[in-house]
């Protein structure tokens, strides 16, 4: 259960730049203290030692204060940072390369046994501080869940997902995927969403402005309109700040 430690290790090291050294990492990184606990009670549990696994799972929970079900399956160089309040349920399945941050919950919304109740996170995945993952659906390969989401559906490979309920707001092509990208925030992941609404916002402002011209030539013409000179004017710029 040991054999893949010093990679482990090492993996820490290279994603979190106040790591100082390996046996800083061993004595101090809680999130690898719960991975390691979590061998050996997922060697227990795999071998029908329900109980014992269980039990030290539960110690585990109570010097690291990471909760991972015996069940679970993680693959190797998985990172817990920080790693308090994390929950992983039992059919929940971690990919190699994985990034877990403080808060993150892997949970179910399934009350049947025996049935795939928590999401498989593929290789390279990072799930930002707070996110609640929800259902046994699969977040693609080098996909990132940004803080404090709520994902109740799949992410395709390579692409970030945010929000309450969780959208999608950015896929990536070729190498851009597998950059690392700290609590799942990517650069200039600008959403979609928000996106449309400055959209509409300018477009109707411009719509306004149209309509003032149109006004003005019917007054040169003669032509009142108090009607529509009574209609209050909307401020674009104020509407784009509530929308940022």
């Amino acid at each position: 259960m040991f054999r893949h430690l010093r990679q482990d290790i090492r993996s820490i090291i290279e994603r979190d730049p106040a790591a100082r050294s390996a046996w800083e990492v061993l004595t101090c990184y809680p999130g690898l203290q719960a991975i390691i606990a979590h061998r050996a009670a997922n060697w227990c549990w795999r071998h029908g030692l329900k109980w014992p696994g269980r039990f030290i799972g539960y110690l585990a929970r109570i010097v690291t204060g990471i909760e991972i079900h015996p069940g679970a399956t993680i693959g190797r160089r998985v990172f817990i940072d920080h790693g308090f309040g994390v929950v992983i349920g039992e059919t929940a399945e971690i990919g190699d390369d994985c990034t877990i941050y403080q808060g993150v919950t892997l949970g179910g919304t399934s009350l049947s046994p025996g049935t795939k109740r928590h999401p498989t996170l593929e290789r390279g995945v990072i799930v930002g501080a707070g996110a609640k993952v929800l259902g046994g659906f699969t977040v693609g390969e080098y996909a990132k869940v940004g803080s404090n989401a709520v994902l109740l559906k799949p992410v395709p490979p390579g692409a970030t997902a945010v929000g309450n309920p969780a959208h999608i707001v950015r896929k990536h092509d070729g190498h851009a995927e597998r950059l690392f990208a700290a609590y799942g925030v990517t650069p200039n992941g600008d959403d979609p969403m928000s996106k449309a609404l400055h959209g509409l916002i300018n477009h109707a402002a411009a719509q306004e402005q149209q309509i003032e011209r149109i006004v003005a030539l019917l007054k040169a013409h003669g032509m009142h309109s108090g009607e529509i000179d009574a209609v209050g004017k909307a401020d674009p710029a104020q509407l784009n700040k509530l929308v940022d």
